[in-house]
């Protein structure tokens, strides 16, 4: 009976050490987690949002007027139409920058398909075609607007990707892109699975993000041939100096893998006459420098 005492008495030691050992794990968490969130002093622009089919787009005004150009602006992954007048994202920092220079900019218009999408030319798979629905959609946005003297395109990673895939494949319509941290790879997912792990190995890529990629990759294209329509690195070896000039940025640590692709397509625009910026940074994934990048999406 002495015994069955000690042990129970035992028992509520090591549970009173786990609690306040628990507790005091917690409030550590507690105090030393970010207590808030840096956010832009900015003049949100005036928004109209439409639908049409499966496509959403927001249509942003400034309130300081705009000028005669319109910003196609494609997302990135997991966001949607409603981020340019996010107060924590970089696209209120280049809103910041334009009411700073008291320029008229842009009006913007912010495209979205859902969370994830590709601009895949109809192809084999069920989910592909979207290339042609915004080309099908255009004269319907710009119905909204009016017609642009100038046509600019600017993305982030997924959004970095799919506007090149649009731009290289009718560069008639567009004056300028500009692509952050794009996922441009040298490998196509269709490579030999040793050539895809060497590939992360080689460009720091995190192996759970290379999956996601690939995984994504194969739902709008089902082969090599299809691949290489949306594929920047393939697209860029047709282009010419009459293409749209073009603004590429990514990190050296970009864990999607992207550095590595982005900056050999830096080199083959400029071998094809292409006007390209080229802004490599000491940084992870779609760091952006916003001074630059907001001075380029002005055409003076």
């Amino acid at each position: 009976m002495k015994s069955i005492t000690i042990s129970l008495r035992k028992i509520k030691i090591l549970f009173l050490i786990l609690i306040t050992t628990s507790s005091i794990y917690w409030l550590w968490g507690k105090f030393t987690s970010p207590w808030g969130v840096q956010k832009v002093n900015f003049i949100p622009s005036e928004v109209e949002t439409f639908t049409q089919g499966n496509l959403s787009f927001s249509i942003y005004r400034s309130s300081n007027g705009t000028n005669e150009d319109i910003i196609y602006h494609f997302h990135g992954r997991n966001l949607d139409n409603t981020i340019w007048n996010e107060d924590t994202y970089y696209t209120s920092m280049i809103q910041s920058h334009w009411q700073k220079s008291k320029i008229k900019p842009p009006t913007v218009v912010l495209i979205s398909y859902g969370p994830e999408w590709l601009l895949s030319p109809k192809n084999s798979k069920s989910d592909s075609g979207l290339l042609d629905d915004f080309i099908y959609n255009l004269p319907f946005i710009e119905s909204k607007i009016g017609e642009p003297k100038n046509r600019i395109l600017v993305g982030e990673s997924m959004g970095g990707l799919n506007v090149l895939i649009l731009g290289l494949n009718h560069p008639e319509l567009f004056s300028r892109i500009a692509s952050l941290c794009p996922g441009v790879y040298l490998d196509s997912p269709f490579s030999d699975f040793d050539i895809l792990k060497e590939a992360i190995k080689r460009t720091g890529g995190d192996p759970k993000i290379a999956l996601g990629v690939y995984l994504m990759a194969k739902k709008y294209v089902s082969n090599e041939e299809e691949w290489k329509k949306i594929s920047p690195i393939e697209l860029m070896k047709t282009a010419n100096i009459d293409y749209p000039e073009l603004y590429l940025s990514c990190g050296l640590y970009d864990k999607f893998g992207n550095y590595e692709g982005t900056e050999a397509l830096v080199n083959i625009a400029n071998t094809m006459g292409v006007k390209t910026h080229w802004h490599p940074l000491y940084a992870g994934h779609c760091a952006i420098d916003i001074n630059s990048l907001a001075d380029f999406l002005i055409i003076k």
